[in-house]
């Protein structure tokens, strides 16, 4: 029963779907493998339950029921199928093939040439895996468009609370030990020496393309983006608004075949080869030299926070201030530098901390803040941090004293789950069903199979 509920909170009817993107990009090496339902004109395959199944024992999921696995697909089918007959959601077609278009491109450049490309995901030409891209993003959209609208209204009220908690408190998981971690990060600047060098190098490869050689060798070569230089720097299918504005004001403002003189970007030195422009895609070709800092550009960063880290510890500035005045780090500066945790609150599993950090953190106690140390940001970049304990909460069982929130947001998505179910529930009978034969063993919840055999 434990699991059960586990299961139900963490991969319940639309939330998993929804929160976790089950598509939120394909598979190497993986084929389509069979039908497993059809809903209205809306397709549920087999692999699709098999992954649902595979993400929830990622998530420590135990004894999975491949039917209930179904079920929630068959009900986000329904969702996305009545969700393209609602006329009060936006008919977003166009935008969501020029994304497909734009993803596409992304995962092009990780790889030598298109037929790799096409031949590492299993499909036969580029229409269609742009087609698969795009259908998975419709779903994805619209799922989640009718979700909101069925559930927009949806609150709980403390008693609510209360009620859900003393219901349910004896099945409820331990929560494990948690810390509140404030940071500081700085991305290392570099020299003017330094930048300079960057764009010499640039000027000289661009003097290079000018005097015969191409622009594919020399990136080839030289560039340091690892998504396009083995493609001879080739990004095509761009997105207006896709790039970083320093390189998409370059870009757009190239003749086709130009190249621009060395742009600067939050990555480091470009430069750039417009190909073509058609409306508002582009393709372009581009020669990346990291803006990769020094050992002596570190220090100098590091020499920096810990002066910061002096003064907040003198009274002289709060954490918040200090966070809000030199943070480079956008996602927290302007929350008083409070890292967010898995779900969404300030609260971080103490296992699940980096260990970069968790060394740092060796030691420390409320309150406590680190010295300057070196990491590297989501993309791989060089940063310099200082972090501050805010908070230290030991193992315990959840409690409405110690954890309301958390209580609450499971109450609210209980609610949430039962205003789907109905509304999926009064569908039923006026929606076409057909359910793979295999499944003939399966009691659901809702009458699919009741529904089905109608039909």
């Amino acid at each position: 029963m434990i699991n059960r509920l586990k299961v139900t909170f963490l991969f319940g009817m639309f939330m998993m779907l929804f929160s976790a993107s089950m598509h939120a990009q394909l598979k190497q090496g993986e084929l389509v493998d069979g039908i497993a339902a059809v809903i209205g004109n809306e397709i549920v395959l087999e692999s699709d339950v098999n992954e649902q199944m595979n993400y929830a024992k990622q998530q420590g999921a135990s004894n999975i029921d491949k039917c209930e696995f179904l079920e929630n697909l068959l009900n986000n089918k329904l969702m996305v199928y009545e969700a393209k007959k609602d006329t009060l959601i936006e008919n977003r077609s166009a935008a969501i093939k020029e994304q497909a278009n734009a993803k596409y491109s992304q995962m092009l450049a990780q790889f030598p040439d298109e037929k790799a490309m096409l031949a590492a995901y299993k499909f036969r030409n580029a229409y269609e895996m742009k087609n698969a891209i795009e259908k998975i993003d419709t779903d994805t959209y619209y799922g989640q468009a009718k979700y909101q609208r069925i559930t927009d209204k949806a609150d709980v009220t403390p008693n609510e609370v209360t009620d859900f908690y003393n219901m349910y408190k004896s099945q409820l998981p331990e929560i494990k030990d948690e810390v509140s971690l404030g940071q500081i990060m700085m991305f290392p600047k570099l020299t003017e020496a330094h930048k300079q060098e960057l764009i010499d190098k640039l000027k000289k490869i661009k003097q290079d393309i000018l005097g015969g050689e191409t622009f594919e060798s020399q990136a080839r070569i030289y560039s340091e983006d690892p998504g396009s230089a083995s493609n001879g720097g080739l990004m095509k299918n761009i997105s207006k608004g896709q790039m970083v504005k320093p390189f998409e004001a370059a870009a757009l403002n190239l003749q086709e075949g130009e190249i621009s003189d060395p742009v600067e970007s939050e990555f480091g030195y470009h430069i750039i080869q417009l190909v073509k422009k058609s409306g508002k895609i582009y393709d372009a070709r581009h020669i990346l030299l990291l803006a990769t800092p020094t050992d002596e550009e570190v220090a100098t960063a590091k020499k920096k926070l810990d002066s910061i880290r002096t003064l907040v510890l003198d009274g002289k500035m709060t954490f918040k201030d200090a966070a809000f005045r030199f943070s480079d780090d956008k996602r927290t500066k302007f929350n008083a530098g409070l890292i967010p945790g898995a779900d969404g609150s300030s609260k971080i599993e103490k296992e699940t901390i980096p260990g970069t950090i968790s060394y740092e953190l060796a030691g420390l106690n409320k309150n406590d803040i680190t010295t300057a140390f070196e990491d590297i940001d989501e993309r791989k970049r060089k940063v310099v941090k200082i972090v501050k304990v805010e908070d230290m909460i030991p193992a315990h069982q959840i409690t409405l004293e110690t954890d309301y929130d958390r209580i609450k947001q499971m109450a609210l998505n209980k609610k949430k789950s039962e205003m789907v179910e109905k509304y999926v529930n009064k569908q039923l009978p006026t929606t076409f069903i057909s359910i793979d034969g295999r499944y003939d063993t399966c009691n659901f919840k809702g009458d699919w199979k009741k529904e089905s055999l109608k039909k």
